[in-house]
């Protein structure tokens, strides 16, 4: 009953990344590996920002931080500044780590938000060191000891994702996976039970396989034109569906963070690598058109576009299974996300983690099929409600899409944590997630949705104390930052040097 065969239906990020992890763990297990791909066939190809989970992928795959930062021309991220968001003119960073420390075990926030109440006006985004190092255009890797304050952030990177499914594919096929150039024109099954037992390709050649992985793109060659899954539309809650990308020359130095501008019908991204910058502009078709969107976009470069501009089309929600049969669905063709807070490869990288540690045998027992649904359907309504509360927690009034934001019914599941951050500053923590209250915090508090009241508990401690600790951290921070390396110069003396 053990599986002997494991075939992927198309390439890109999603593809190479399931062949690199499944090759790592299972080639030398007697399972062999065949991914098929057709030049033909485009892939989306923006994903080009990420969050900090990446990094333990490449770990796990064994994979050495220079070779890959040089492969894919990579730029280091300490998180996302969002501009205009709450009020236009508002700023602020979601960065990849927490704010100050708990004070008598309890969380920071809850001192910071007493201090605020008395009148003692200060940034929340001083009071983190990968934000300042962020918005300073600095950046070192952690020193390693979690007592200094330039230790205690996670980071990501912001690289060309056309670059890292090739790096991945040289990884994979050292690894024994087998490429197959080829356009898929039939998919057979088994007649009594549904799986999917072969592909036939274009030049009639036939792969037969135990587990197939559909990384076919928003299509979903096997998980839904064949399987007929259905899909669970989410454009009620995030109705942009839309985007326009390009990418432009590079202006200035490479900057540790990925910027986000809202605009009137949506919001606009900005990534710098090392050798040029990505663009692109989100947005909801019924509010802008497409040329005014192109024309928007265009006209906020930051340096000369290098290439024509790209659209996409897209539908916000997931796969009602993401796992069904014998054919599991990573990537697009299991479902998407806005990009807005760099969610795709990370829920690409949820996908081959999960089946890694559910791998079945012939018999597909039914729960673990189960198991891994349920893990991603968390997985996937968790990004959602986090994504939503961007767009529901503002003050913005100037357009006909904020107002529809502003009048939303919202998803229970968020409406009770942005309840229970109302009445008193109270984040919600939950096992599986890609976000925890650090990241929940720097939306909220970021985008003005201030709370009644804070843990009680914060009164035991003297205010002048607690004034006294606060202001110690933020100086601290702007030590810190201030003897941290700029960003740019760090990745020359790091190996990554820029490419020209």
């Amino acid at each position: 009953m053990k599986i002997e065969k494991i075939c992927i239906v198309g390439g890109g990020t999603a593809g190479w990344m399931s062949a690199a992890g499944l090759s790592n763990k299972f080639s030398d297990l007697g399972i062999s590996i065949e991914l098929v791909e057709s030049d033909k066939i485009g892939t989306v190809g923006v994903g080009e920002a990420t969050l900090p989970h990446i990094r333990y992928f490449n770990n796990s795959l064994g994979i050495n931080e220079k070779d890959f930062m040089l492969a894919t021309r990579a730029t280091f991220k300490l998180g996302i500044e969002f501009c205009d968001w709450g009020k236009i003119g508002d700023q602020y960073v979601h960065p990849f780590g927490d704010y100050g420390i708990p004070i008598d075990n309890i969380e920071y926030h809850h001192f910071w938000l007493r201090l605020l109440q008395k009148g003692h006006k200060s940034r929340l985004c001083d009071h983190s060191f990968p934000v300042l190092a962020a918005e300073s255009g600095k950046f070192q890797h952690p020193q390693g000891d979690n007592n200094e304050i330039g230790s205690n952030f996670g980071y990501a990177y912001q690289f060309d994702s056309g670059l890292y499914a090739k790096f991945l594919r040289k990884y994979s096929e050292a690894r024994n996976v087998i490429r197959t150039e080829g356009r898929v024109t039939e998919v057979l099954q088994n007649h009594e039970n549904g799986n999917i037992t072969s592909i036939l390709l274009e030049d009639g050649s036939t792969i037969e396989a135990d587990i197939f992985i559909d990384c076919s793109g928003f299509r979903g060659l096997l998980i839904e034109q064949t399987l007929k899954t259905g899909y669970e539309d989410w454009s009620n809650w995030l109705p942009c569906n839309k985007a326009v990308a390009v990418q432009c020359e590079q202006e200035g130095p490479s900057l540790p963070y990925t910027r986000a501008t809202a605009r009137t019908a949506g919001w606009q991204w900005r990534i710098p690598l090392q050798h040029r910058t990505g663009n692109g502009y989100v947005y909801w078709d019924k509010y802008i058109s497409d040329d005014e969107a192109t024309h928007q976009l265009l006209s906020t470069l930051e340096g000369r576009a290098i290439t024509e501009p790209k659209q996409l089309f897209f539908k916000t929600g997931k796969r009602k299974k993401l796992w069904q049969k014998n054919v599991i669905a990573i990537g697009l063709s299991g479902g998407f996300m806005e990009p807005l807070e760099s969610t795709s490869i990370h829920l690409i990288q949820e996908g081959i983690t999960s089946l890694i540690e559910l791998f079945p045998d012939k018999s597909f027992p039914e729960s673990d099929i189960e198991e891994y649904n349920r893990r991603m359907n968390l997985n996937f309504d968790r990004v959602r409600d986090f994504l939503l509360l961007h767009y529901v927690a503002t003050q913005r009034d100037d357009s006909d899409m904020w107002n529809y934001f502003r009048n939303m019914t919202l998803p229970s599941s968020l409406k009770d944590k942005i309840t229970a951050w109302n009445n008193r500053g109270y984040l919600t923590k939950y096992e599986h997630g890609v976000f925890h209250p650090p990241s929940w915090l720097a939306v909220m508090a970021g985008q003005n949705l201030m709370p009644k009241s804070y843990d009680i508990r914060a009164n035991r401690i003297d205010y002048n104390i607690i004034k006294s600790k606060l202001d110690s951290i933020r100086n601290d921070n702007r030590i810190a930052v201030k003897n941290t390396p700029e960003h740019a110069s760090y990745l020359q003396e790091y190996g990554a040097s820029i490419v020209k």
